[in-house]
């Protein structure tokens, strides 16, 4: 039986002391969209735009500039960083992988990826705890994304803060917001495998 990872949430989210400060990777707004709005009146929230696996370039560009006129839009309480486009990481990481199915291989390293990035920015710039918004997709392994944070957040010694964002009407709710904001939803998770 795997955890519940949503009551880890709010248990968590009891003992967190205010002032707490989370750096949380995003994917995209309308996956930002309820984490923020559950999220940022609890904790001290910046959203991290860090996504090298996107392809094309102007899918990049549009995921980005969707996240922040969503913040704008909505005033959530959060700041924003956009890392800058960086596919060639993503591509190096996943080399040899390329084949692998939907849900394998390829996006375990891109979790990671994705994760060791946002990690390593919230320790070097005084952040105490890191998520994710890939955990409110129903495609997504909670479990995994979950296991792969703690142990990357601990390596750079920050702290993980579990989800399963999609629970207790998360999803619903972010394609709620997606419908108020006229958010833009892709069709494909963002790589140039997951397009094909």
């Amino acid at each position: 039986m795997s955890a519940n990872y949503q009551l880890l949430l709010e248990e968590q989210l009891k003992s967190i002391p205010e002032g707490s400060r989370l750096l949380l990777h995003c994917c995209c707004a309308p996956c930002a969209s309820y984490v923020l709005e559950y999220l940022s009146p609890k904790l001290d929230t910046t959203a991290f735009y860090y996504n090298p696996n996107l392809y094309p370039p102007e899918e990049y560009d549009l995921r980005a500039d969707e996240l922040r006129r969503f913040i704008e839009l909505s005033g959530v309480r959060a700041g924003l960083v956009i890392a800058p486009y960086d596919p060639g990481v993503f591509s190096e990481a996943v080399r040899g992988a390329e084949d692998s199915p939907e849900g394998g291989q390829r996006c375990s390293i891109c979790f990671s990826l994705r994760l060791a990035k946002t990690a390593q920015w919230a320790s070097s710039h005084g952040f105490h705890y890191i998520a994710t918004t890939l955990t409110i997709s129903p495609l997504k392994n909670a479990a995994l994304i979950n296991e792969l944070g703690s142990s990357i957040a601990g390596q750079n010694g920050v702290k993980w803060l579990y989800s399963d964002f999609k629970k207790r009407g998360g999803f619903q709710r972010s394609t709620e917001l997606s419908a108020k904001y006229g958010l833009y939803r892709q069709n494909y998770c963002g790589c140039i495998y997951s397009k094909r």
